[in-house]
């Protein structure tokens, strides 16, 4: 018995070790541009990498050391209702931007901390949500209202 629990911490440790060195490299999935809500002018392109299932959108940017800036994650939700999100193993400081199915910007969750385990819940409903490297959101300055749209590769 005691074999079996001393094998399991060691087991448990050795996946923590493992986790601490994985580096999650970006996969181009899409493409997405930002546009400006009162003249439908181009804000930013971006490549996209997609969360549309359980294991994506639980593990996000997670375990990644960097990200470029015209780099994204969109998650793609079933339903439009209120979202959190959270920074538990995630290496790099992120805009959280929540976006309602008529792919509007609702709400923003700017500069969230690494490995913060801090609720950042959306202020209104979101069917999707971007998350970009923390400060483009004012660089680009974002607005509430401004837009997306994507496309997802084949």
């Amino acid at each position: 018995m005691i074999l079996i629990v001393v094998l399991h911490v060691f087991s448990c440790s050795d996946k923590k070790k493992q986790q601490k060195g994985l580096d999650i490299k970006f996969k181009k999935e899409g493409s997405l541009q930002l546009k400006k809500a009162f003249n439908d002018s181009l804000i930013k392109l971006l490549d996209i990498e997609i969360a549309d299932d359980d294991f994506q959108i639980q593990t996000g940017l997670m375990y990644r050391n960097s990200m470029k800036d015209n780099q994204a994650m969109l998650f793609l939700f079933p339903d439009e209702r209120q979202r959190s999100f959270y920074m538990k193993n995630t290496r790099i400081p992120l805009d959280i931007i929540f976006i309602a199915s008529d792919s509007s910007i609702v709400s923003f969750q700017k500069n969230a901390k690494p490995f913060d385990e801090t609720s950042l819940p959306s202020d209104a409903a979101a069917k999707y949500v971007l998350e970009i490297n923390a400060g483009l959101s004012d660089s680009w300055n974002l607005q509430l209202g401004d837009k997306i749209e994507f496309k997802i590769l084949n």
